[in-house]
């Protein structure tokens, strides 16, 4: 058994455990594996082990690896999108997750328009207000979110955060909590479920499952440590939805 089928065994334990604590089915909570700086072939590795969803956090480098990766995999865009790369990501990705705002929305609208798509999309929720992050604050995506649902290119699958990293995982339950609790919050107001929660990475990822989480970002727990950019290689932004 290669490490990172090593690691996938255990992640997949860390996942099975939090659901059985919470009363939940496995198979209720999706991992993600954050490829971020991962070259095609592990890519390709992970899909061997069994692993079908990606998430990427640079334009320029999924324009480049998503063709040499195997078929069938779902790609989700994962970090802060400029506008200005809205078409790429619109013909790149089956979801855009990180969605931090209205004109970033209506951005990826029209680009949807022009490629005769619907696109789903996960709104980012600023929950703890870290001014380092992006992300919505959560009273003003309650007070935006009719504009939101009247764009009709989009697909409001649900709310996705990063939390402020914490030695202690618990010290980061209330940000997930809060986050479940405001997209119960926006269901009510739209009439619609939102299904999907994505929050819960590498550190943390169990209590945020017993929060709700639908989905879990992966990436140093799976792939092993990354191996370090330089400023000049990450935009501003990139590196928030790492795993």
């Amino acid at each position: 058994m290669s490490e990172l089928q090593e690691n996938l065994t255990r992640i997949r334990s860390r996942i099975d455990q939090a659901c059985e604590r919470s009363g939940r089915q496995p198979d209720s909570v999706r991992l993600m594996a954050v490829s971020k700086n991962q070259p095609p072939e592990r890519v390709a590795e992970a899909a061997l082990a069994g692993l079908t969803l990606f998430g990427e956090n640079r334009i320029q480098d999924a324009k480049v690896k998503i063709p040499l990766c195997p078929g069938q995999l779902e790609w989700h865009f994962i970090g802060h999108l400029q506008s200005n790369k809205s078409r790429d990501a619109v013909s790149l990705f089956q979801v855009v997750q990180g969605v931090d705002s209205l004109a970033l929305a209506e951005e990826l609208q029209k680009q949807a328009l022009k490629q005769a798509r619907s696109l789903p999309i996960l709104l980012e929720v600023n929950v703890a207000g870290e001014s380092s992050k992006f992300g919505w604050n959560p009273d003003r995506l309650l007070a935006e979110l009719p504009q939101l649902n009247a764009l009709n290119r989009l697909e409001v699958h649900g709310l996705m955060t990063i939390a402020p990293y914490a030695v202690d995982p618990e010290q980061v339950r209330p940000i997930f909590r809060r986050l479940r609790e405001l997209r119960d919050r926006c269901t009510d107001l739209l009439g619609a479920p939102l299904p999907v929660l994505s929050m819960g990475m590498s550190g943390d990822l169990e209590v945020a499952i017993e929060e709700g989480a639908t989905l879990v970002r992966v990436g140093t727990a799976l792939f092993g440590e990354r191996p370090r950019r330089t400023e000049a290689d990450n935009p501003p932004g990139a590196s928030n939805s790492v795993g």
